[in-house]
This record gives structure tokens, sequence and C-alpha cells, in this order.
């Protein structure tokens, strides 16, 4: 039973981050008549502006969230960042609210130790080797016992934010001030990881739905500095290598519970599969989806989330996705160079809103459906080569 928005039988979902994922989530929802609520740190955030109405809070103050849980009442609860009192969601689950795709998922994953310590301790799941510091002799301790080169990622962050990769002693200090910077949240530690000699890295997109597990086919991405550039869909694999990132996949969505999709990462080399990392909700990757699937991450997401029958999930054609950045720090924006990048021959743009820039800052995404992923990528890079944000 779907209520009507805005009315006392209404169905809501309350989005905790706004993001241009959020943005998409959102809008599959009220797809299926949901009511939605967006919360975010920051006004005006992408999704605020397709939400029914919107609060901006401090989403790690517990008050804060508190209040806001209360005053809306919510059917779910839907995580879309890290950066959440995820310890509240804990008690809210307790309590009987239904937290996306669960609390205990939500807190293991907010931060690096949490979920690399359930794949690879209590999952066994081959990882790279790891260790964690929380002060500047300890770091240096770890970096000599994990050995060069090695990444170094703030336990808590998004977008790539604080991560880097140490290659020679001189690095090391400013890889552990990098690191803090970098961080989000509370999150007072760092991970340490051995640097894996990879030939690809991939995310597999993982739903649990009320019909099982589904899988999409796999994505290829590039990312610098950890936060993602361009991604392709299908990525080619051994059949060996499809399967085992498949059931590593399982092993680790099945641990967590709950409904939804993961993006579930993973190095590749050969035949082995290495568990990176997981995002229990739609995936900064997955964006290509929009033009490769049938139906696109976000709609799998709210399909999984309502409890409704996700069939199978089918290639329409090969994709990929390339990200516009911000190269500067503006708080009014504009995009020159749209219509340009709408004559790349099978190209969608997505510009997603967001109301102030940073260098870096991701802003729109380019994406092409086309013969091949090679051909898609070369377009998706000349379409989002097309797009300036510029000052206005």
């Amino acid at each position: 039973m779907i209520g009507t928005p805005l009315k006392k039988g209404a169905t809501k979902i309350l989005m905790l981050g706004c993001g241009e994922l959020g943005k998409e989530v959102v809008i599959e929802a009220q797809r299926f008549g949901i009511e939605v609520v967006a919360v975010d740190r920051y006004a005006d955030a992408p999704a605020m502006q397709v939400a029914h109405r919107s609060h901006v809070i401090d989403m790690l103050n517990r008050e804060q969230l508190d209040k806001v849980v209360r005053q809306e009442n919510p059917d779910f609860i839907v995580p879309e960042i890290e950066a959440i009192n995820t310890e509240y969601l804990l008690e809210l689950e307790r309590e009987g609210f239904n937290v996306i795709p669960t609390a205990r998922a939500a807190n293991l994953t907010m931060n690096r130790e949490g979920i690399r310590r359930l794949a690879a301790e209590e999952l066994k799941l081959p990882t790279a080797s790891y260790l964690f510091a929380t002060t500047l002799e300890e770091f240096r301790t770890g970096v000599q016992e994990i050995g060069l080169p090695c990444v170094v990622k703030p336990i808590m962050s998004s977008s790539g934010k604080g991560q880097s990769t140490v290659r020679e002693e001189a690095d090391i200090d400013k890889s552990w001030e990098y690191a803090r910077a970098g961080a989000r949240g509370t999150g007072d530690k760092v991970i340490i990881e051995e640097f894996i000699p990879f030939d690809y890295e991939i995310t597999l997109l993982t739903v649990r739905h009320a019909g099982g597990t589904a899988y999409c086919p796999p994505i290829g991405h590039v990312q610098k500095g950890g936060d993602y550039q361009e991604s392709w869909q299908p990525m080619p694999m051994t059949p060996a290598a499809l399967q085992e990132a498949q059931r590593q996949a399982k092993a680790v969505t099945d641990a967590l519970g709950g409904a939804g999709i993961f993006g579930v990462e993973f190095f590749i080399k050969g035949d082995q599969v290495y568990f990176s990392e997981i995002s229990p909700r739609p995936h900064d990757t997955g964006m290509v989806t929009m033009v490769s699937q049938n139906m696109s991450e976000f709609e799998l997401h709210v399909r999984a989330i309502l409890g409704l029958p996700v069939p199978k999930i089918e290639l329409l054609s090969p994709g990929a996705s390339h990200v516009v950045l911000a190269e500067d720090q503006w708080d009014n924006v504009g995009f020159e160079g749209v219509a340009e990048a709408l004559t790349v021959p099978g190209s969608k743009v997505r510009v997603f809103g967001k109301p102030d820039t940073r260098p870096g800052r991701r802003m729109a995404v380019s994406l092409v459906a086309a013969k091949d992923t090679d051909e898609a990528r070369a377009l998706a890079a000349k379409s989002a080569a097309a797009i300036k944000v510029v000052p206005r």
C-alpha cells in the first residue's frame, strides 16, 4: 500500500543527505507517489530542490536529528552520506523505525574501520593488508610495517578527500596531515593500506530486494585522488573473477542485511578479487546506469526499499559517464557549453544544481550510450570537456 503525498496516509521517506545521488533517488521515489523530506547540513542541496520539503541541520547532532525525525515520523529513513549520527540511527531502529538498508549497515560503513574489520576479520574476504593509526608516531610505524608504496585514507571521508599514496619516506608526514585535514565528522583515525598493483577496479552494484539478491553488470571506473572521474558499463571480466566478485558481494551484503542497493568496490588482478569498500546506497560510479540499464541504480534502490519487484536487470547499451568539475570557489555559478556537450552523439547531461563550488567539486556529469565502452568513454569525455563551470 502506497499513500498519497502530502496527505495523512502518505508513504514518507526521510532522506539524510541531499547530493546528486540523493536527488535521483528522490525523483524515482516521487514517481511511485512517495512523499520525500530532504535533510542536509546546507541549504538548497540538489535533492532539496526536488523534495516536498527540507530541513537544514547538523546530522551528526543527535538532538537536531531527533527533532526532525519526531516532527516527520517517516516510514523510511534513507541515509545518503556517511556523516550522520549512526549511533542514534541504531536507537531509532530499536524503537521501530525502518532505516535503509539497516542501522547497523549505516553504522559499520560510516567509517572504514568498521567495514574493513567486518570484511577481512569476520567474513575472511581477501583485502589489502591494513593498519590503523591515531597518532603521527603510530602512523609512521604503520607505514613502515605495511611498506611503501601504501595508500592512506581517513577512516571517515567522502569523494576521496584526504586520500593519498605514500611512495617515499618524504611523503609520510604530508600524507598524515592531508588525511587528517580531509577527515569528515568525528573520525580521528587513518587507515594505512597495502598498495595492490591491480589490473583494474570495479563497482559491483548489488541489490538486496524482496525476491533475493541481484547484480548489475560490473562497472569499470577511474579514480583520481580517491574520487571517481569516469565510469563505464560493462567492464569485461573473466567468468571466474565475476563469479568471485559476486560471491564476496553477497557475503558482505548478507552480513549487513536489509533492503536496497549497495555499491561494492573491488580491485581485480587476473582472476584474483580483493574487496575494497562498500556503500549501502547508490554509488557515484553507478550514474552510468541512467543510460545503460533498463532500471537505473536509483530506481532499483527505491524498488528494493518499498518491497516492490525487481525483475531481470538488463544492459540496454554499453555506456559511460564523465564528471564535470569546478576549478575554483564561487557562490554563484553558471554552466557554459551545455549545448555543445549535447551535440555529442548519444549524450545526456545532468547538472546537479549545487549552490556553490570549490576546486574539484563535482558539478555535473555527461552520460553517453554507444556501441561499445571504448566509444562511450571517448564520447562522454568529449561531452564533459565542452562544459565549463564559471562564475555568474
